[in-house]
């Protein structure tokens, strides 16, 4: 079963995700900060990481993506970040921190589904 780690500050936006997801046979696990979201990913090795970008705390989504990419342990995992921060340069930041996708909010179910299941086979 593939793993899948979802970080939102917003439990609102967690809760939408990990119910889009479920229609399919994943394990859904949640981080609300950019730094629980590196101890878990550590601890979990989920096979994707879905990052929203902004998020309080002095780690956001940026920041910890770039921890993750860094990281031996954590480097495999691929990182799709969800934000509302849609702009060309916004995207630049996303893939320069390491971002393997970027997808943007409001999100269509549909489209994530499909975005997921391109990662993850």
């Amino acid at each position: 079963m593939k793993k899948i780690l979802i970080v939102d500050d917003d439990s609102a936006v967690r809760r939408l995700v990990e119910a889009t997801l479920s229609l399919e046979d994943y394990q859904i696990i949640q981080a609300e900060s950019g730094k629980e979201a590196t101890t878990v990913a550590k601890a979990e090795k989920p096979d994707l990481i879905i990052m929203d970008v902004m998020m309080p705390g002095g780690i956001d989504g940026l920041e910890a993506t770039r921890i993750l990419k860094n990281d031996p342990e954590t480097r495999g995992c691929t990182i799709i970040m969800l934000t509302a921060k849609g702009m060309a340069d916004d995207r630049k930041m996303g893939f320069a921190a390491g971002a393997d996708d970027y997808f943007v909010k409001p999100f269509s179910p549909l489209g994530l589904i499909n975005k997921v299941e391109d990662v993850l086979g």
